[in-house]
């Protein structure tokens, strides 16, 4: 027998999840027409001075902003008609080198809704949806979403947290980052450290082309970008190898972990940024842990099973998961080095 109370609990959230839902596309709308940066460069702004700046229809601003003041994404001042930006929503919406910038998450949303039919097919065959199969949004929102984050702790923070790692940086280390993708990560360290070699490596070809135009544009001497399966990417001795948000999605993380193994210096460390998650499903039930299991189910988990192996870690592994992966591989220390909300960075060391 239906509950009322709970009833009229649940269509609440379902009106309040629609409404952000739809939203999603306005954001990369937002994001995309430079709304977003020239409201908050001149704002407070009527839609039709909006629209002018922006060299867009006041008829669309005009709706767009209702929607997004509608959200608390804007601020609407009804005595003006003017729209405005919050320092805080600036620093979500309108600055991509913001440690808060949330945009680019959107357009990996975006992604997996363009895609659904072919997670469906998954789910009735058991087949994997290869990280290349999907649709091109996913990849720039993939970088877009990390790369404040990146930006704002991987050398300030995540890097000092690992024994000894900055020392050999500031000296001349040989760094591989596996799995890198546009190589957000690769530059940042790159850029950081000047006298250090780095070389990312991914096994998506578009995202390496990518990565290269991103550094020679950065004009960075010290890195570059390969096309190579985490299992076999070339070279030896290298002093540090790092994984960011990206071993789960491997088809073989086990293999991945002994070839990086072997790759390494005897002093060498291995670093893992994975998804923040606890070791039970009954910890992971919250905002963080559903935004993580909703791009697993859509993205990560598919991603696996597409390759050999297929563990289908998931992106909400846990440390003990992980931990069991490394031991698996012949590490023989790993510790969990710090944390964020959002991640956890852990070191491993032969």
């Amino acid at each position: 027998m239906i509950n009322e109370n709970r009833m009229h609990d649940l269509l609440g959230k379902m009106v309040s999840e629609m409404g952000a839902a739809a939203v999603g596309s306005l954001v990369i709308l937002g994001d995309k027409l430079g709304l977003y940066r020239a409201l908050a460069k001149d704002g407070p702004l009527s839609a039709g001075m909006l629209a002018e700046k922006t060299g867009t229809t006041e008829r669309y601003v005009r709706e767009w902003c209702a929607a997004q003041a509608g959200s608390g994404y804007i601020e609407y001042e009804a005595d003006t008609d003017k729209f405005s930006m919050s320092p805080e929503q600036q620093a979500v919406f309108a600055d991509p080198d913001s440690p808060f910038c949330m945009t680019g998450g959107f357009y990996a949303i975006g992604s997996i809704y363009v895609d659904e039919p072919k997670i469906t097919h998954a789910f009735q065959t058991g087949e994997g949806v290869s990280w290349g199969d999907h649709s091109a949004c996913l990849f720039c929102g993939t970088e877009k979403f990390f790369r404040p984050g990146y930006q704002a702790s991987l050398v300030s923070e995540w890097l000092p947290s690992l024994d000894g790692v900055i020392d050999k940086l500031e000296a001349g280390a040989k760094v591989a980052d596996v799995g890198c993708g546009h190589g957000a990560s690769t530059l940042v360290m790159a850029k950081a450290f000047p006298k250090s070699s780095f070389i990312g490596f991914d096994f998506h070809e578009p995202s390496v082309k990518r990565a290269n135009e991103l550094a020679s544009d950065s004009g960075l001497a010290n890195v570059r970008f390969d096309v190579a399966a985490a299992k076999n990417f070339p070279g030896t001795d290298y002093d540090l190898i790092a994984f960011f948000d990206c071993l789960h999605d491997m088809g073989d993380p086990v293999g991945a972990a002994a070839h990086t193994l072997e790759a390494l210096r005897p002093d060498g460390t291995m670093m893992l940024v994975e998804p923040f998650a606890h070791d039970e499903l009954k910890d992971n039930l919250n905002p963080v842990g559903r935004m993580f299991y909703s791009f697993s189910t859509m993205v990560c988990t598919p991603a696996s099973i597409s390759q050999e192996v297929g563990l289908a870690l998931g992106a909400q592994a846990g440390e003990k998961r992980l931990s069991e992966v490394a031991a698996e591989a012949g590490f023989s220390q790993f510790r969990r080095a710090t944390e964020t909300p959002f991640n956890l960075v852990l070191e491993a060391k032969p």
